[in-house]
């Protein structure tokens, strides 16, 4: 689930060293109780019917639920795939930067064809003052050794107005999505309080760790290698404060390793050293929550509720903190949990 993600990116600095393109299909551990793996079954069942009554729609979110609960799936036609939908959904009036962000993974990682170059240039086009379409293309130019357009990616990220990761689109587009259907008895844990809308918030937030990420990885090593450059240095504490009011925790955990590592006052340094702090303490402190959603059917539809608004993952995060009286800052006694192998 996408609290599990918020957990394991928000321990440590270094979980930002993960792929900077994520474009594979994700997987799961095998299943040896049979109740379980056949409950899966029918989860991926239910998936299959979600897709087929979205993907006679033509409006472009809808699609892109669609098409996101379509990316796990094997076996299915090919109007139902997830290259079909998202290609419909780039197609359809009224397509945003949402979309094309999603479809850069309609690409073939083992041909080293990804990001999907047409998403891609289609996003600089969308967006250009998004701070993360600067982000990912940076760390497409890192791989491809070309420095100089890294450092002209880094300049316009810099001086862009805003940094959204698109999360919170796709959020919204799952939540409305999986609810086309009721969920058959198959798919829902006998022992699940939450029943229905248990199931629900699952799959909207288990769906949601499938985004595209930026280059944050290469965007910290490039601004810590070039911390001798005054240019450099200026243009990444620029884009640390962009970050640090990002849509995404873990680009707010950049923007503030970034100012921790960079700026020359000590007092700058013990402040984003305690913003970080706190952000670990908020992002535990969802996923505790977010778990807790198979148990209690009130928080689970609150929760869902919260994906249909859209906002950010932040956004999200933070107002599902504050509607369960969980304190944003940290205690004074608090240590942040260790991450796990």
């Amino acid at each position: 689930m996408l609290g599990r993600r918020w957990l394991a990116v928000g321990l440590v600095f270094a979980s930002l060293t993960g792929p900077a393109f994520a474009a594979k299909t994700p997987t799961k551990a095998p299943v040896t109780d049979p109740q379980v793996a056949a409950r899966r079954q029918a989860l991926l069942a239910f998936q299959k019917d979600l897709v087929s009554v979205t993907a006679p729609q033509a409006a472009p979110i809808p699609l892109l639920g669609g098409a996101l609960l379509a990316r796990p799936l094997a076996d299915v036609p090919e109007i139902n795939s997830f290259h079909s939908l998202i290609d419909r959904a780039a197609s359809a009036p009224g397509a945003g930067p949402e979309i094309s962000w999603v479809r850069l993974s309609d690409c073939d990682a083992k041909g080293d064809a990804c990001p999907n170059t047409d998403a891609m240039a289609k996003l600089v086009a969308q967006a250009p003052d998004n701070a993360a379409v600067w982000l990912l293309k940076l760390g497409q130019d890192v791989r491809g050794g070309k420095s100089d357009d890294a450092r002209e990616d880094l300049a316009k990220a810099a001086s862009a107005k805003l940094y959204d990761d698109y999360t919170g689109a796709s959020l919204k587009a799952l939540a409305t999505t999986v609810t086309l259907l009721p969920p058959p008895p198959a798919v829902i844990n006998p022992l699940s309080p939450s029943g229905a809308v248990g199931v629900q918030v699952m799959m909207v937030l288990g769906l949601a760790e499938t985004q595209p990420q930026p280059g944050l990885q290469a965007t910290s090593r490039l601004c810590e290698d070039g911390s001798g450059d005054a240019g450099i240095k200026a243009d990444c504490l620029k884009l640390a404060k962009l970050l640090e009011w990002g849509s995404s925790p873990l680009g707010r955990s950049l923007g503030l390793h970034l100012r921790e590592t960079l700026a020359e006052d000590a007092a700058q340094q013990d402040e984003a050293r305690r913003a970080r702090r706190n952000l670990v303490w908020q992002v535990q402190s969802f996923a505790q929550l977010s778990s807790r959603a198979q148990g209690d059917t009130a928080l689970a539809q609150h929760l869902m509720a919260l994906a249909r608004s859209g906002g950010t993952e932040m956004s999200l995060m933070l107002t599902a903190l504050h509607d369960y009286n969980i304190a944003v800052d940290a205690p004074a006694d608090w240590e942040p949990a260790k991450p796990q192998a």
